[in-house]
């Protein structure tokens, strides 16, 4: 059935995945855990927008935070969804010959 959970999860974390800031944001996150203003300054783009991009993430379980004095850390929760990344070169690689 595709109105199944298990569906709209992962169309979730599809449609999550789904812009190229927030694909950048993994890559930084796949790297080392980082504070918001930390990737306000690395994206170069507002904090409200930050803010957005990062609640998508988390909302679909790809990433969670933590509070450390002041500041909300960042981390990936489950860097295998980086994998896509690779299947889509190979799919690039496969549709240009």
């Amino acid at each position: 059935m595709p109105n199944d959970i298990k569906y709209k999860q992962m169309a979730a974390v599809m449609k999550a995945l789904a812009h190229p800031t927030r694909l950048f944001i993994l890559d930084q996150l796949n790297q080392r855990e980082h504070h918001v203003g930390e990737l306000t300054e690395l994206v170069g783009i507002d904090m409200s927008t930050m803010s957005r991009h990062l609640a998508v993430l988390k909302n679909a379980g790809i990433i969670d935070c933590a509070k450390q004095n002041n500041m909300m850390i960042y981390k990936l929760l489950c860097p295998c969804v980086l994998d896509i990344y690779q299947c889509v070169v190979r799919m690039r690689e496969q549709v240009n010959g």
